[in-house]
Formats: structure tokens, C-alpha cells, sequence
């Protein structure tokens, strides 16, 4: 903890916006944390609902679906309009859960750019306090007088380590933290194109059969 301190006390002016950075980040990644896990869902589970939906017209089972969308999970959301729309076109019913996805998927992404943008802010901190630490260290070898030199330079050196360091700490687990959540967006992202298109292939599939005991 002590060395943290000094580490902050020597990298002098340009530790606030690396610190900054990293409280920002840290925030971030934890709201967007929290709504990826409010966004998630069990897909075998949900799927089973929307499958019972469409070959049983089972409110039950809507109404299940309609409760998971209003908690913020996005699966259950776009299948939910899916069965809604059912006595459409399946065209039309594509276009309802084409519109709920767009509706949805935005407020995953949301704040998530500002990691990698934090995480440049922290790196470039970090340098900008490594060229000033720098200049003084040469200017004091230049200017300044034989019995301070030493520590002038020796304070010019600290700042531009402490500066440097403190940039690649912070930008480092922020950009880890940007790749984890963005994975879990993508997986997100994924399993609702598998179940959306799984579910206009069941539906597809209920219609013809219909019809075929319809013919007979």
C-alpha cells in the first residue's frame, strides 16, 4: 500500500487522469456486468416455452415467456415477439423479432466503448507523464545546481517510471475487461440468431403439418 502511495505522491499531476480511468473503467464494467447477467437466459429452457407456444397455443407458456422479456432477458423478449406475432406471415413474424432484437441488443452495447477509450486515456497518461518526467530529468542534468542535481534527476526519473507504469496498470485489466464482457455480448448476440431462426423453422414446420392434416 505504501509503495502504491509513493508510487502516486512521485508520478506527481499526471496520476489523476490515470487514476480516473481507472475508478471510470471499474464502473463500466461492473454496471455493464451486471446488465449482461440481468440479459442473459437459459436458451434450452426458453426455447422449450416458445416451442410449446407455437404447437399448443399454451398461454401458459406466453405468459412465461412475456415475464422472463419484462426481467430484461433478451432471449425470451424477441421469442416472446415471435409468438405474438404467430397468426402473421412469417415474414411478418421475422420483422417483429428483427425489430425486438434491435430494440435489445443497443442496450447491451451501451457505455461499452468507453472501456477501450479509457484504457487509451490511461496509456497516453501515462506517456505524456513519462515525456514531462523526462524533460525535467534533463533539465535538471542541464541547469540545475551540482548538490541538487542528483535528486532533480533522480524525481524526473520517478515520474516518468511511475507514470509509465501506472498507465499499463490500469490500461491493461481495462482492456481485459472490455474483451471478457464483449465475448458475453457476442454469445448473447449469437444464441438469440440460433433461437430466432430455430423458432421460424418450427413454425414453418407446424404450418405444413396443419395443413397437411387439414388436406386429409
Amino acid at each position: 500500500m505504501n509503495n502504491i502511495i509513493i508510487a502516486i505522491q512521485d508520478g506527481g499531476v499526471w496520476m489523476a487522469p490515470i487514476i480516473l480511468s481507472f475508478v471510470f473503467a471499474l464502473a463500466i464494467a461492473a454496471e455493464r456486468l451486471f446488465a449482461i447477467l440481468g440479459a442473459k437466459s437459459n436458451g434450452e429452457e426458453v426455447f422449450k416455452l416458445a416451442d410449446g407456444a407455437i404447437k399448443s397455443g399454451s398461454s401458459s407458456n406466453i405468459g412465461q415467456l412475456g415475464q422472463l422479456a419484462q426481467k430484461g432477458q433478451v432471449l425470451p423478449a424477441v421469442l416472446h415477439a415471435g409468438v405474438k406475432a404467430m397468426n402473421r406471415s412469417i415474414k411478418e413474424i421475422e420483422t417483429a423479432m428483427e425489430e425486438e432484437t434491435l430494440n435489445k441488443f443497443p442496450n447491451l452495447l451501451k457505455r461499452m466503448p468507453f472501456l477501450g477509450m479509457l484504457a487509451n486515456i490511461a496509456t497516453l497518461s501515462g506517456l505524456l507523464g513519462t515525456i514531462v518526467g523526462l524533460i525535467e530529468a534533463f533539465d535538471a542534468v542541464a541547469n540545475a545546481a551540482p548538490d541538487q542535481k542528483q535528486i532533480m534527476l533522480a524525481k524526473g526519473i520517478s515520474k516518468a517510471m511511475y507514470t509509465t507504469a501506472g498507465g499499463l496498470v490500469v490500461a491493461i485489466p481495462t482492456l481485459i475487461m472490455n474483451s471478457i464482457l464483449s465475448a458475453q455480448i457476442t454469445k448473447i448476440m449469437d444464441e438469440v440468431d440460433h433461437r430466432a431462426s430455430k423458432f421460424l423453422n418450427t413454425v414453418r414446420a407446424n404450418r405444413r403439418e396443419n395443413a397437411g392434416e387439414a388436406a386429409k
